[in-house]
């Protein structure tokens, strides 16, 4: 099973996101986890990667499984860990060859246009304190079938 890990970075009213090439949505920045390493260390490795930027005492906020349905058939599972942090040390790259990074205001984040699971990640990540636990399941061109949320978002 793949396992992927994410950062929030929530800085100034702003949450720094990335905008991918694909499908012209936005992530948060992040990527797969390399054999051995923990997922704090994969998050701040992958987020560094990504943005330049080094996390300041990121924070388990979400732990995630990810279901791709092709009808009845998993096409694909994995896990992701999301992490959030306030801080950070170092400086923006000019240019993220995983998309175009942007600091969007967060009351402006949840409107983007981005996997619907992300903005449940979000919506948590902004305005509520503990860890998510999560089951998404999405169809191959990754629209929501459904979903679990523990503790749940009303």
């Amino acid at each position: 099973m793949r396992r992927t890990a994410n950062g929030i970075l929530l800085k100034d009213d702003h949450i720094l996101m990335i905008k991918k090439p694909r499908r012209g949505w936005y992530a948060m920045p992040g990527g797969k986890m390399e054999l051995g390493e923990s997922v704090k260390e994969a998050v701040t490795r992958e987020f560094r990667e990504e943005t330049g930027l080094e996390l300041a005492d990121p924070e388990l906020t979400g732990v995630y499984t990810y279901i791709i349905l092709d009808g009845e058939q998993v096409e694909m599972e994995w896990m992701m860990f999301a992490f959030s942090a306030h801080d950070y040390t170092k400086d923006l790259v000019s240019h993220s060859e995983e998309g175009e990074l942007e600091w969007i205001p967060i009351s402006e984040v949840l409107d983007k246009p981005m996997a619907d699971g992300d903005r449940l990640i979000l919506e948590h990540a902004i305005h509520r304190d503990g860890i998510m636990y999560g089951t998404f399941y999405y169809t191959p061109d990754y629209s929501l079938l459904s979903y679990r949320l523990d503790p749940s978002i009303p």
